[in-house]
């Protein structure tokens, strides 16, 4: 009976064990400390930046190291942001982002690839314009630590890219030499879980 009940109590703790090891975490990212941004090349000698601020993320992994991770990303194309607001308005109109049809960016990613210690290729499905694309990405794991004013264990992404705008079909009047067809994208984020 007490090797029945010895081994009852080790098979439940490597149940429960492998369950928890397989448990998947859920990051949100922190808005007040997270950014989008974009840079292209205008006229062909001086780089423009501008950013989306409407966007949320969500990060799902079940290892400590996020080598399993899945990102999922959705923007407000209306948050586009170059702190001139002409060239907002424009970028918004059908010239670009066609906002009005096209409301919402979104990345979900297929595919990590771990390449060295906190460094991966991400790989995923990117909708721009209604147009969607696979591309990859660098992501950069920056590390965890708890902030000291909220006393929440945050964790923070560095994501550097570029694509083009022309698979996107985004500002297909305007050739090379106005506006560069690649586009760098670079994402840093704070996240923390949801209470």
């Amino acid at each position: 009976m007490k090797r029945l009940s010895l081994l009852l109590s080790v098979v439940a703790v490597i149940t429960f064990s492998a369950f928890t090891a397989s448990k998947s975490s859920v990051w949100t990212n922190d808005a007040a400390h997270s950014q989008l941004f974009f840079t292209v090349t205008h006229l062909g000698i001086n780089d423009v930046s501008g950013t989306f601020d409407d966007f949320t993320v969500n990060v799902e992994s079940t290892k400590p190291d996020f080598s399993d991770a899945v990102f999922n990303l959705t923007a407000k194309s209306s948050s586009i942001n170059t702190r001139v607001e002409a060239r907002n308005n424009h970028l918004k109109s059908a010239d670009f982002f066609d906002v009005e049809k096209y409301p919402e960016l979104t990345f979900k990613s297929t595919a990590i690839k771990k390449v060295e210690e906190n460094k991966y290729k991400l790989t995923g499905d990117l909708t721009i314009h209604g147009v969607t694309k696979s591309v990859t990405v660098d992501l950069l794991y920056r590390g965890q630590t708890t902030n000291p004013m909220s006393s929440k264990l945050t964790t923070s992404f560095q994501i550097d890219g570029t694509i083009k705008r022309s698979d996107f079909e985004v500002g297909g009047k305007f050739p090379e030499l106005i506006i560069s067809d690649e586009v760098r994208i670079v994402a840093n984020g704070e996240f923390v879980q949801p209470e």
